[in-house]
Order: structure tokens, then sequence, then C-alpha cells
């Protein structure tokens, strides 16, 4: 039975669910060793600009353990946010046959790489990053990266976009293991009565009528998140029949209220953040699920996993990591060019149009697409990377 140590900065309420799927589906012995108590103790987060844990249970189920974090001031916004030094040692007792290693960006990331090629210990990598609307990578760039992620003897890929960023570093066909994003589908699901009550009740308490469309942008109100965008896209195609809702916070919340409050006439809403057992019942509210970021910052974005096994269809901007696999235009939802404020206003008026005249179509596409992205899926790939490693050395 090979015995798997995967290297995580945290819990974090995407992984940890599919690390007990995988305690209770397969045979893989594993252990999660977490760099950072970050999810699970109350602390500030510096783009929701609020203190917070997430309310459902993210260590049940499965093997992990903390590593002291040395660092003067933790976190992943820097290199030295992840200092852990006594993380080699921990591996060495465990004794594991291969690593998982999710990021290389902190000091951890090179300790436990350095430690693994000394022992001869074959390394998975899973990351997510793409290319999309950046410049060709510099050279140094690629010769750096390429040396980096010739250390890995696999590398999981999330989708397509992330494929084409692992080629341009040099990565070969052979080392790559198609293991997409997937969130708990157990929990998001519309047919869940707990779900659908919670959201009878929201829509009662904001005075929503049945037959009114409402547009959803949930997470944090970050500028490379576009809230702004959104909202003078929205202002600018008005429509009678459409709400447009907010539901986060961050550093734009403020600027955002007072633009609302200068368009009386657009029904403009506001719900603070809401934690992990909340967010279903916001989706359930929805008829579309906007994400217009821009740069390179949206790598996936997992909560359109999430609002499509809602069954909302979404519209997302062309550099949102999971738009290829995910979002076709006119299909399973739509997609406009990043930054372009006219053409975000023209698709979303399109997708308004588009679910007055047939709701059902674009749920059923929806459903059809985003069954192909669930934990089994995911697994199944780990799991031909993890053979493929041992089977290199």
């Amino acid at each position: 039975m090979t015995r798997l140590a995967i290297i995580l900065s945290h819990p974090t309420q995407y992984y940890s669910p599919w690390f007990r799927w995988l305690r209770a589906h397969t045979t893989l012995d594993f252990r999660v060793f977490y760099l950072w108590d970050f999810g699970v103790a109350v602390r500030q987060d510096a783009e929701f600009g609020l203190k917070f844990a997430w309310d459902v249970d993210l260590l049940a189920g499965y093997d992990s353990e903390f590593i002291p974090n040395r660092a003067a001031r933790p976190g992943t916004e820097h290199f030295w946010g992840l200092r852990n030094p006594a993380l080699p040692a921990r591996l060495a007792t465990w004794r594991p046959d291969a690593v998982l290693l999710f990021g290389y960006r902190y000091a951890a990331h090179l300790r436990a790489i350095v430690w693994c090629r000394r022992r001869g210990v074959p390394l998975v990598f899973r990351g997510d990053s793409h290319l999309l609307g950046q410049p060709r990578p510099s050279l140094l760039k690629r010769l750096a990266l390429g040396a980096l992620y010739r250390q890995f003897a696999a590398v999981t890929y999330v989708g397509a976009a992330n494929r084409a960023y692992f080629e341009a570093f040099g990565v070969p066909a052979n080392r790559l293991h198609f293991a997409p994003h997937a969130v708990d589908h157990e929990h998001f699901d519309p047919r869940l009565a707990v779900h659908q009550e919670a959201a009878s009740r929201l829509r009662v308490a904001l005075g929503l009528a049945p037959e009114r469309r409402v547009l959803l942008f949930a997470g944090k109100f970050l500028p490379r998140k576009q809230p702004r965008a959104l909202l003078e896209a929205f202002l600018s195609v008005p429509r009678p029949d459409a709400t447009l809702l907010f539901v986060g916070d961050g550093e734009e919340k403020s600027a955002l209220q007072a633009r609302a409050s200068q368009a009386p006439a657009a029904d403009i809403r506001f719900l603070p953040f809401a934690n992990q057992s909340e967010m279903p019942a916001r989706y359930l509210l929805a008829d579309l699920f906007v994400l217009p970021s821009r740069g390179s910052s949206e790598t996936w974005g997992l909560a359109v996993n999430e609002a499509m096994h809602m069954g909302v269809p979404c519209l997302v901007s062309d550099v949102v990591g999971c738009q290829r696999d995910l979002v076709t235009d006119g299909d399973t939802g739509w997609v406009f060019r990043a930054g372009d404020l006219a053409q975000l206003g023209s698709k979303l008026n399109e997708a308004l149009g588009a679910l007055a005249r047939d709701a059902a179509g674009p749920k059923a596409r929806v459903a059809a697409r985003i069954a192909g992205y669930t934990y089994a899926q995911t697994t199944a790939g780990l799991l031909r990377a993890v053979d493929a490693a041992r089977g290199s050395g």
C-alpha cells in the first residue's frame, strides 16, 4: 500500500472534504501535513477584512498534523510566511513512499523538495496557475520554473489552461495527469431540503418576488475581482426584472454601496460574508452567477463549480482559469473579454434574455458539464500520478 504524504499550506473548505472522500473511498494510506492553522483558528483575513474560521469541520475523517510554523509573520502572501523547520523530521518519521506538494512559493515547500530529492522520494506536484491574458514568460522565468518542475516525477493539472501553463515550462506530456478541480458536490446539492428552505426564507427576507431574476456576485470585494465593473455593467443595461446581489466583504464594499445609492431605480442588494454552510442558499437564489475577474489571480474559480452544482449558469471573463473547461459561451454560460465593460454589459443582457426565454435548458447543460468534476475524477487522476511517480523511481 502506497504511503503518500500530502503537504498543504493550511486546511481549506475545498480540499478537506476531498481528503475525507479519499479516506472513505480508496485504500491510499496518506497523511496531510499542514503548515499553518488558518481556516480552523479564528484569524484575520486581510482580503475579506474580517476575522473568521470556516464553519465546517476541516480536520475530521482523515489523518493530518500541523507542523509548527516559525514564521515571524505567518501567511501565504510572502515567501517566509510558511517556515516550518520541523517538516523534514516529521516526513522522515512517517516514511512516505511519495510526496504530493501543493505549490512551491514558500520556504517550507523548497525545504520539502530538497528533502525528497536527497532521499529519492518521488514528488508529485499540484497547482492551478495559468498564463491567460499574460505575455509570454521571460527566458529567465522559463528556465527557473523549468528546472523546478523537473524535480517532480509527476504533475497533476486541473484543466486546459493549467495544462498549457505546465507545457509552457517544459513539463512533458507523459508526466501530466488530469485531476480536475472539484468541490464537495454532496454539500452543494440543490435537492437538499435544508438548502431549499434556507433559500426560501432568504428570498422572503429580501422581498424578492419568485419571478425576479437574480445576478449573484459572491466573494471578496477586491479590484481584481471586478465587482465595480459588474455594478457599472448592470447599471448600463437597466432591467426592471433583475436584481444584482453582492455577497461578501472587502476593500471595495463602501465604494460599491456608495455607487449603488446613486442609482435608486436599480435593485442592488448587499449581504454580508457567508460561511460555507450558508452559501448553497445564496446560490439557490441566483439565476446567474458572475465572476468578472481580470489578471492572472483567478487561477480557477471554484465558486463556479459550486454554482454549477447548484444548477446555476455562470458568466465569467476569459481569464478565469476554469472558463475553457466549464463555461462555454451560449451553452453552459456566457463569456466576455476581461476588462471590456461594454461587452460585460452586453453579455449580462444576453444572459438575462436567454434565461427569461428558457431557464431549464442552461440548467440541464450545466448539470451535464459539472458532472465530470467530482472527487471521483480528481482521485483517479491523483492515483495515476502517484503510480507513475513511483514507477519512475
